[in-house]
């Protein structure tokens, strides 16, 4: 049956229903992929299945958002984020990213602390999202009115009307972590998983998945990655008074206990260097075409060790935190690696 000239013209009307898309920016957070590692298996001599959470492919480029979203939703549900309100976080970078997306996508602003040894990269992402950046000095304890989480606090203080996240001992951080990356890895392996590894930062990404897998699979074994110069390893294993020390490796570690940790569902707490966090990062970049940063590359690293002592039908499963594109000019930059002595 032919048309006539000026039914053509007509527009095709269609039934658009809006579920096929999301509402909003922050509702993209979690569903990421499990990808299975082929080349770095092979030469650290390792038979078991290595599969790595890519949680670098989350909206903002981290697995802080995650966090950021669940915690920042269930403020928004209590009323304890008014409408134009400014939320105020402390963070290694990532947090602040996660917190500086879901500002701009609700209307809100941002007020954020970093410390002076993150990347400028890391920096540069927060202000592009239109936040307030303050940033801090490293070598200062905790208890520092200097430090990013005190002058975080102090600017929250100061600041009518705004939130502070306070991710280090907000408990939503674990609770998202219950409620949406353990069951994800519980549903992507099938319940066929062994090990699960990942890098201890306020710990509660760690925790909440491992409370949950631990559900599921009493005798999973859940190794934490704890950089050398934090004081969790220490504190695991019963050491009084822990010192803390320095590290380059950003996103894990902390001079501090988090209430969002819990000791409780992780079996062991394996110690790395920052040499060894960033030559893995650069391998399972190289090799594995998998662009990642410190973080991920010393989770990577004990998960490749441990696995050599199992059995070729283990399955391990690899938390992955961010992208290798906040570390450009540093873990990727030859020159910057060989003046603090990680390549020869």
């Amino acid at each position: 049956m032919k048309t006539t000239k000026d039914e053509q013209k007509k527009p095709i009307m269609a039934q658009i229903d809006d579920s096929w898309y999301a509402q909003s920016i922050t509702q993209t957070c979690g569903n990421t992929p499990l990808v299975k590692l082929n080349r770095l298996p092979q030469e650290y001599g390792v038979k078991a299945t290595i599969l790595v959470k890519l949680e670098y492919m989350n909206p903002s480029g981290s697995v802080k958002d995650r966090m950021a979203a669940f915690a920042l939703n269930e403020a928004l549900r209590r009323g304890e984020i008014k409408p134009g309100a400014t939320i105020v976080e402390g963070t290694s970078g990532n947090t602040g990213a996660a917190v500086a997306m879901f500002a701009a996508a609700n209307g809100l602003k941002a007020i954020l602390t970093i410390p002076d040894k993150m990347s400028q990269e890391k920096i540069d992402t927060l202000r592009a999202y239109g936040a307030e950046v303050h940033i801090c000095p490293t070598k200062v304890p905790p208890e520092s009115p200097e430090s990013y989480t005190q002058t975080a606090k102090r600017l929250h203080r100061e600041t009518p009307g705004s939130f502070f996240l306070g991710q280090f001992w907000n408990l939503d951080n674990t609770r998202a972590h219950f409620e949406t990356t353990g069951p994800e890895i519980w549903g992507q392996t099938g319940g066929r998983m062994d090990v699960l590894v990942g890098g201890i930062g306020t710990g509660g990404t760690i925790s909440g998945s491992a409370q949950f897998l631990k559900r599921q699979k009493p005798e999973l074994e859940v190794i934490a990655v704890d950089p050398i110069g934090s004081i969790y390893h220490d504190t695991f294993h019963e050491k009084k008074d822990p010192e803390a020390g320095s590290y380059q490796v950003e996103g894990i570690g902390d001079d501090f206990m988090c209430p969002t940790l819990d000791f409780s569902v992780i079996d062991k707490v394996v110690q790395v260097d920052d040499k060894s966090c960033f030559l893995t990062a650069r391998e399972l970049t190289r090799k594995e075409g998998i662009f990642v940063g410190g973080s991920a590359g010393a989770a990577a690293h004990v998960a490749l060790n441990h696995a050599k002592d199992l059995d070729a039908d283990q399955i391990v499963v690899v938390i992955l935190p961010d992208s290798g594109r906040g570390y450009v000019s540093k873990i990727f930059n030859d020159s910057w690696m060989r003046e603090h002595g990680y390549l020869e």
